[in-house]
């Protein structure tokens, strides 16, 4: 894992929402969270998901989560933020923009 600056961030609510759905859906420990993008008709929308790490991804550790970014994604998501809203919105993605 990288021990550079996390190129995405998760709210506090996030962090606990993702790591329910993990104990609760019994995903084992070495899968990640992937974040990235998914092209569509109408434009590209956010992913967001567990998975294992593959060759072409970047792995970063949040707060003891491993964040898997593939490297063909990483520009689109570099500054995004995650929350999790518990009424009725889920996660919701906003771009936040890196200090140097």
């Amino acid at each position: 894992m990288f021990s550079t600056p996390n190129p995405i961030q998760l709210t506090a609510a996030a962090q606990v929402q993702i790591r329910a759905s993990l104990a609760e859906k019994g995903i084992p420990a070495f899968y990640g969270l992937r974040v990235g993008l998914r092209g569509g008709g109408c434009g590209a929308t956010y992913l967001l998901g567990f998975d294992t790490a593959t060759d072409t991804d970047e792995t970063y550790d949040l707060d003891g989560l491993a964040v898997l970014i593939d490297r063909r994604h990483l520009m689109y998501v570099l500054g995004l933020e995650i929350d999790y809203e518990a009424e009725g919105e889920g996660f919701s993605f906003r771009k936040t923009v890196l200090s140097e």
